[in-house]
């Protein structure tokens, strides 16, 4: 085929998660390549004619949708495949509805709840309603990945602390910020990727916090994700084998990933987070469509445990795109 890979405008001093969103793309082409197809990278630009202009350079009968962010703004990366679905381009992925609505996540939470599956209580601005003194909240971006502002101070007791985390972040970062009750238990990765028009869960990842002192709290944060060298990224491995050590609980994980692929209308690939509440039972943290492809990070490791070479993975992705 002929491919269009269409990633982010990053600027040449972005942060490191921005940045990655390059070493992906050319990941993503020298896979296809590899694979026999003809290949264009190109950024995206959200302008009617540039997108045109790209595509008949191309001369793509796909385009690879690798756009995370806009104008340095996750919460507008549905608009990369707002546009392709106007043109009627087959792309790679998850539609625009379906990337909209996982970049709010108090919208997202709000859908997973009315339909019954489970995830962390949560309050948001203006009213905060819920919050409570004795509970432990986790103060989140409502409309950013990457673990942005994720770090110690993430986690607070109670419903002053939890205000005032999430306005010192409005400061700090911009945006909104929201507040979500933190689980203290396991946190596992399931990535699930489209078969004959179903999702299929490949082998579940979990995250450990080796020698994480017993005082802090269990997160991913920015450093652990992003600085390759920090002690947090070297302390928390990816593990497999959920499935042999318990299986009713990988059995319970992979019926509700692929419940909240169907509920939220995924395609191509996606991943959803979780983790354990104090009782033992799994929560939905989020739902990744297009999660990262960089041969390094979490979804390739869980192909490359089921058996799928990273080119291929990337080809099976391409012949997915509607």
């Amino acid at each position: 085929m002929r491919v269009l890979v269409l990633h982010s405008n990053v600027a040449f001093d972005a942060p490191p998660d921005e940045q990655d969103t390059l070493v992906t793309a050319q990941a993503v082409a020298d896979a296809l390549r590899e694979r026999g197809h003809e290949v264009l990278q190109r950024a995206f630009l959200p302008d009617p004619a540039a997108l045109a202009s790209a595509l008949a350079e191309a001369g793509a009968t796909r385009v690879f949708n690798l756009v995370e962010s806009v104008f340095g703004q996750g919460e507008l990366a549905g608009l990369a495949a707002a546009m392709l679905e106007r043109r009627c381009v087959a792309f790679t992925g998850a539609p625009a509805a379906a990337i909209a609505c996982a970049a709010a996540k108090p919208f997202t939470k709000r859908i997973l709840a009315a339909a019954g599956l489970p995830t962390p209580d949560w309050s948001e601005l203006p009213s905060w309603e819920g919050l409570a003194e004795k509970r432990h909240y986790v103060v989140k971006s409502a409309n950013e990945d990457a673990s942005l502002g994720l770090d110690d101070g993430a986690v607070v007791a109670g419903a002053k602390a939890a205000r005032e985390r999430a306005a010192l972040c409005t400061a700090r970062h911009g945006g909104t910020w929201f507040a979500e009750v933190y689980c203290p238990g396991r946190e596992f990765n399931v990535s699930l990727v489209e078969e004959a028009g179903a999702p299929r869960v490949l082998p579940i990842a979990e995250i450990q916090f080796a020698g994480w002192e017993p005082e802090r709290p269990r997160l991913v944060g920015y450093a652990a994700k992003w600085d390759a060298r920090s002690p947090d990224c070297l302390n928390t491995p990816r593990t497999f084998g959920i499935e042999n050590e318990s299986p009713p609980l990988a059995g319970a994980l992979e019926r509700l990933a692929c419940s909240a692929w169907r509920l939220l209308g995924m395609r191509g690939y996606a991943r959803v987070d979780f983790r354990l509440d104090d009782s033992g039972e799994p929560m939905i943290l989020e739902i990744n469509p297009n999660p990262c492809l960089e041969p390094q990070a979490g979804f390739a490791a869980a192909a490359l445990q089921a058996g799928i070479p990273y080119a291929e993975l990337i080809d099976r992705i391409l012949h997915a795109a509607q």
